[in-house]
């Protein structure tokens, strides 16, 4: 049984003549121009090649497969060379944010070192008015904070003109904030 399937006879099965160059440049050119077969131009295109209906089908089945699949590559590699670039401009990004931040800590850096220069500066001035006055009990201490008398000037502006408002309770004390010159004056 297996002897009589499998001998077909030969005129029952079509053999396809592979196609010429002149033939698959004939069809490149139909393609081109329409990438839709539709069936009267299928017909024209077999009469004039003198082969088969559905070998043209055929042909233009995978022509149109491989067609997408150099457009998928294509889209591919544009969009690969897309997301290098993007992956390129933001790693630069980062390197200078992180340059940005290197740059505003110095900043900070150097704007707390002046600032603590600067609280020097006012508790030494308050420190020289205070004794101009003579008035040597205000020095001593401010509640329990540590006292003007030492080195230690890490007091801020607010403690520091606070401590000096409130002083030791005097009533006689008079302090003003001059808000046009920024500045506190103090008298007896």
């Amino acid at each position: 049984m297996n002897g009589s399937q499998n001998s077909k006879p030969n005129s029952s099965r079509i053999i396809k003549k592979r196609l010429s160059q002149d033939q698959v440049r004939l069809l490149e050119a139909s393609f081109d121009a329409g990438r839709k077969l539709e069936p009267e131009r299928k017909f024209q295109l077999a009469r004039e090649l003198g082969v088969p209906p559905r070998q043209i089908a055929v042909w233009y089945q995978n022509k149109r497969a491989r067609w997408r699949s150099q457009s998928l590559e294509l889209d591919h590699s544009t969009l690969q060379a897309r997301l290098e670039s993007v992956l390129a401009d933001k790693e630069r990004l980062e390197r200078e944010v992180e340059g940005l931040r290197v740059e505003l800590r110095r900043a900070h850096e150097t704007m707390f070192g002046l600032g603590q220069l600067a609280e020097s500066k006012a508790a030494q001035q308050a420190q020289a008015q205070l004794l101009a006055r003579g008035d040597p009990g205000q020095l001593s201490s401010c509640g329990d904070s540590s006292s003007l008398n030492n080195d230690d000037v890490g007091l801020p502006f607010e403690e520091l003109y606070a401590c000096l408002m409130v002083g030791n309770g005097d009533e006689g004390t008079n302090n003003e904030y001059d808000e046009v010159n920024c500045e506190w004056d103090f008298w007896v």
